[in-house]
């Protein structure tokens, strides 16, 4: 697995990068050898932060940690990561499993009926609204009014978009490439 570090606001020395080298190369028996992970060290309203990015078959594993001292925030970081990339892994593993077994027991036993095991993914809700077009301003003072997390709008364009409070309480914009 490659491995880049890069740092904001913070001093890398020859210790926090080895400290996150040494970690990272825990995790290397899980990755190919062109598998690039991204190391972003900073600092953040006076604490330490790690973020690691691997992008693993069309999905990102993410972690970001915040700690007062930089050693700690990559060791936990990386168990992070690592207790994701096993829970990844298993739900593959099981996924393939799943479909292995029902593809022999169709083949096998087409004339009984097969149940299938509920998926970990459970919908609970679901809504319906009308979009009106907003600018990303007003966007976000929706947001902040009605308190959730996240707001979809339609912006002055016509794209859906999405408004979503950010960690450090500032705002970020997902913009859709469809019209």
């Amino acid at each position: 697995m490659k491995i880049i570090i890069t740092g904001r606001n913070v001093d890398l020395t020859d210790a926090i990068k080895d400290r996150a080298n040494d970690k990272l190369s825990k995790l290397d028996k899980f990755f190919t050898n062109e598998t690039t992970a991204t190391v972003t060290l900073k600092k953040e309203n006076g604490k330490d932060v790690a973020e690691i990015n691997i992008p693993v078959k069309g999905n990102l594993l993410r972690v970001s940690e915040k700690q007062d001292n930089l050693f700690a925030a990559i060791d936990t970081a990386t168990e992070k990561l690592e207790r994701q990339i096993r829970k990844y892994r298993t739900k593959i593993r099981d996924k393939k499993i799943q479909t292995i077994m029902r593809n022999n027991a169709e083949g096998n036993f087409s004339e009984e009926k097969i149940e299938e095991e509920p998926t970990e993914i459970k919908i609970v809700k679901k809504k319906q609204m009308l979009l009106k077009p907003m600018d990303e301003e007003e966007a976000c003072m929706q947001l902040d009014m009605i308190g959730h997390s996240f707001f979809i709008y339609e912006n002055t364009n016509g794209k859906i978009c999405v408004a979503y409070k950010r960690g450090d309480g500032n705002f970020g914009i997902i913009e859709s490439d469809i019209e």
